[in-house]
């Protein structure tokens, strides 16, 4: 007793004071501990606190857009190291200017390869070679060789190749039935539609111009690209380098070019400016009233959705050998600090992937470059009935030199090209093809000084050699 009163009264509140902070405290845990042991959403937008986020950066469709997402959050579920986010375009001019002005550093981005030289030249690549060595990925044996072709240079893979979607010829099948064109003896693709020659393609066209089909067999655009395929397959070059091209080489090819404009300048079996004026070739196409359109992979989930519209796929037309031009993209890897670009590295190998192939080719939009999911799963998309014509015309493709700005080029040679199409007589077409030839230098040649006083440019020439009258000056009828 003696003890105990020495504690006084003033121990004796003390006491009081910390039993009830320990009261108060335990409660206080018991219900953190409750809260904690409720399950929390994985963040969207970024990691967790121990975790790196890593920025993918692409476009597409709404359904492509969604396969990249199920993608990431695959990814994300197995990954105890990184958290991506994808950042969706809906095209890659939207998506490269976004870069470029700095609202967003992607970590691992898509990339055309027509943007491949920009991108090297803005230092914003990592080379890939020794990164997928290290991960045991066996790029030659596994992926299209050309398009790892398209996106090499410097000795170094630039960027893995992703897609590669040749331009191939898409037809009506109510409006051509080589069925019957065989038994009427005229020239028809072989039966596989591995092989499509220029005299089978203007018998296809002509087929469908028929009077009672209200309707006209083929439009190309008169664009460098609409022509290129057949300048290809008929003279084999294109430029007067394939590597450091300074010019076009298009007067080389004259002959290989006035066999293709005997078609695509027939005014009976091509479209006129007016009917261009009120519908799209495209639109002409949907409606039934168009044979032939050339066009990429991305076409063919529009026309699946077209209804009443029957349609297959031939590559496009040879003038001696296989050639055509293709859009193709690549995933690339951004620089950065050494740990980042390893993190960064294993996502790309698991986005290049069969598993995660598969899931953007069945959207309908893309030609994988991925050779497994090319010659298997994208087969059985259907229709085209034809689909093998798209993995077997990859192998046609040429890509343009990596230094080539495209757009910039089909922009400053556009005039003399729509004139090939369009001008109601060519009289000499090797000047026009000339004309054009040293319009593309300003692009192509840095120390080229045009001439003050240029010949006659390619829209005064004129050429009845070359296929007559324009068929855009025509008006037949579009019922």
């Amino acid at each position: 007793m003696a003890e105990y009163g020495r504690f006084g009264w003033r121990t004796a509140v003390t006491m009081a004071v910390v039993a009830i902070g320990v009261v108060v405290g335990m409660i206080v845990i018991g219900n953190a501990s409750d809260s904690d042991s409720r399950p929390h959403p994985r963040p969207t937008s970024s990691g967790a606190p121990s975790m790196a986020t890593l920025v993918f950066a692409t476009w597409g469709s709404d359904e492509e857009l969604g396969a990249y997402q199920k993608i990431v959050d695959a990814y994300n579920e197995r990954s105890t190291v990184v958290d991506v986010r994808v950042v969706g375009y809906s095209d890659p001019e939207t998506m490269m200017n976004a870069i470029d002005s700095g609202q967003i550093d992607p970590d691992v981005f898509l990339l055309r390869q027509d943007d491949l030289a920009a991108t090297m030249a803005a230092e914003r690549n990592q080379p890939l070679q020794d990164l997928m060595d290290a991960r045991g990925v066996h790029v030659s044996d596994s992926f299209l060789r050309e398009g790892i072709n398209a996106f090499s240079a410097a000795d170094d893979l630039q960027c893995m190749p992703y897609t590669a979607s040749p331009m191939v010829m898409y037809y009506n099948k109510d409006l051509i039935d080589f069925d019957r064109m065989a038994r009427r003896g005229q020239p028809v693709p072989n039966e596989d539609h591995s092989s499509f020659s220029l005299d089978a393609f203007r018998a296809a066209a002509q087929y469908a111009s028929r009077p009672g089909t209200h309707a006209k067999g083929v439009e190309i655009a008169p664009t460098l690209s609409g022509l290129a395929p057949f300048v290809y397959s008929g003279s084999g070059h294109l430029f007067d380098d394939d590597t450091q091209p300074t010019s076009l080489a298009l007067g080389n090819a004259t002959d290989a070019i006035r066999d293709t404009l005997e078609v695509l300048r027939d005014p009976k079996i091509t479209l006129s400016s007016e009917q261009l004026e009120r519908k799209s070739a495209l639109e002409w196409f949907e409606a039934g009233k168009l044979g032939m359109i050339a066009g990429y992979r991305d076409l063919t989930p529009v026309l699946r959705g077209t209804p009443g519209l029957h349609f297959d796929v031939l590559p496009m037309p040879s003038l001696g050998s296989s050639a055509t031009i293709g859009q193709m993209t690549g995933v690339c890897l951004a620089k950065g600090p050494r740990d980042r670009v390893a993190q960064a590295a294993d996502f790309l190998v698991d986005l290049i992937g069969d598993k995660a192939v598969n899931l953007v080719t069945k959207t309908g939009a893309t030609v994988p470059a991925n050779l497994d999911v090319a010659f298997h799963g994208f087969l059985k998309q259907v229709p085209p009935a034809h689909p093998r014509v798209f993995t077997v015309a990859q192998r046609s493709i040429v890509p343009p030199p990596i230094d080539v700005d495209w757009a910039k080029l089909q922009s400053n040679v556009r005039a003399g090209i729509e004139a090939l199409f369009t001008e109601p007589v060519l009289d000499d077409l090797s000047s026009a093809l000339t004309d054009i030839d040293d319009q593309s230098r300003v692009v192509l040649d840095p120390s080229y000084q045009p001439s003050e006083s240029p010949s006659g440019s390619p829209s005064g020439s004129t050429d009845s050699s070359a296929g007559g009258s324009s068929s855009r000056s025509d008006a037949p009828s579009d019922d």
